[in-house]
């Protein structure tokens, strides 16, 4: 009896040390075809550089994508969410189905860099000709994840399950009155047929040295909020204010009040909260007290509770500061993004798969970020986990890195190898998982 127990452990031993070597030998694999994909990466990066495209237009580069994808011999799907594209990457043996998201959309920024391939593109946004940009490095996702879809396809006898690899518009926002993004994405179901088990997701950073890598389990990036305050009184001539009801000074109270939300009535040890206005639009002279007086801004928050309770509180201290004044307001809240949360399960069992692919030095805990991404809406349907990728040329201070949505936005293209071999390292370990 004891024979037999020493012999099946031996065996099960032998099994899992093949196993191991499976995996290592895939690595191998993964870290040549990064190396020799590289220029490749570099190459599309630049191209889709010099023809950014708004959200919900990106016909050209989904064509791209589409084309590639199809090439590679994927079951590819167009037209989702508007111009989105989907590929789907059947392994070799069954297995969990794996999602990569890379958005594909510009910015209305008329670009100022010095690089040779900068954008020179025109186009129409909100009713006003705009240069076009890519200001956030969305073309670097989009390069990354081809090259990523190029690795694996060549592997894909030894994938054991299925790639999805979603090609996102409109991550910055659809166009006024229309719908898209990734919320549109997973609205059309993108996560299902076939269900995705774990989503993966990457975002260069201009202010992290290129090679290394930025995480955080939990909440990492924060819900975005946009809000409208209207505010009615009673026009007057400037001269004499207490024969109307002054809608500028009830607005200044308003955002002075808003402020004490943050710094009074919320719970920041438990996770920051940001409220901003940042356009008033109120008035047409000097000498005229006008009727009424609008404010835009944004909120973040990194808890949905605490955002619940902000919302609150806004719409309370609107309504009786303008209530004491004898005018009144009305309040808009539109919620543009989730909280990105990182399912700190998954982040545990795949933080050693980017050790591998930047060295375990370069992998970094991160602290809250309080931009936000609608990467958020897919981690509504499976497990999720978001990531930094540094774009910031080695030895640079990061207060002087160009930042993004700014029109001299800059990205070190030598941290894109190990994006790829991140994403291609996610994949071929959760595949192997037990």
């Amino acid at each position: 009896m004891k024979v037999r127990i020493v012999f099946l452990i031996s065996v099960l031993a032998a099994i899992q040390l093949n196993a191991q070597n499976n995996i290592a030998l895939l690595k191998q694999k993964i870290k040549a075809a990064s190396d020799a994909i590289e220029s490749q990466c570099i190459e599309w990066r630049r191209d889709l550089h010099q023809h950014p495209e708004l959200g919900n237009h990106e016909f050209r580069t989904s064509k791209i994508v589409a084309d590639f994808l199809k090439s590679l011999g994927m079951e590819v799907k167009e037209g989702i969410a508007k111009t989105g594209v989907v590929g789907i990457l059947r392994g070799g043996s069954p297995g969990p189905c794996i999602a990569l998201r890379a958005d594909m959309d510009g910015l209305p920024i008329t670009e100022k860099s010095n690089v040779p391939f900068a954008s020179k593109e025109r186009s129409i946004y909100n009713g006003q000709e705009v240069g076009v940009m890519h200001a956030c490095g969305h073309d670097s996702h989009v390069a990354i994840m081809m090259s990523v879809a190029k690795v694996l396809s060549d592997m894909k006898k030894d994938l054991k399950g299925t790639v999805k690899f979603i090609f996102q518009p409109a991550e910055e926002g659809p166009p006024e009155g229309e719908e898209g993004g990734a919320k549109l994405m997973v609205k059309e179901g993108v996560m299902d047929d076939p269900k995705v088990d774990a989503v993966f997701g990457l975002h260069i950073w201009s202010s992290l040295e290129a090679g290394k890598i930025y995480y955080k389990p939990g909440s990492f990036m924060a819900s975005s909020d946009w809000f409208s305050i209207k505010v009615k009184g009673k026009g007057s001539h400037g001269a004499s204010p207490w024969q109307g009801v002054d809608p500028i000074v009830v607005s200044a109270q308003i955002i002075e009040s808003l402020q004490t939300i943050v710094s009074r009535q919320s719970e920041l040890t438990k996770a920051p909260v940001i409220i901003t206005v940042g356009k008033i639009e109120g008035g047409v002279r000097s000498n005229i007290i006008p009727d009424d007086c609008t404010m835009y801004g944004t909120i973040r928050t990194l808890d949905p509770k605490m955002q619940s309770k902000v919302h609150e509180k806004i719409r309370r201290t609107v309504t009786n500061i303008a209530e004491a004044s004898g005018a009144t307001a009305e309040v808009v809240i539109d919620t543009k993004t989730l909280v990105t949360y990182n399912d700190p399960g998954l982040v545990t069992k795949m933080l050693p798969s980017l050790q591998t692919a930047a060295g375990k030095d370069n992998v970094i805990e991160s602290e809250w970020q309080t931009g936000a991404e609608d990467f958020s809406y897919y981690g509504t349907k499976a497990p999720a986990f978001f990531f930094f990728l540094g774009g910031m040329p080695k030895g640079m201070d990061p207060q002087k890195a160009p930042p993004h949505h700014t029109s001299e936005f800059y990205i070190d293209e030598s941290g894109f190898k190990t994006g790829i071999m991140a994403f291609c390292d996610l994949v071929v370990d959760y595949m192997n998982m037990k």
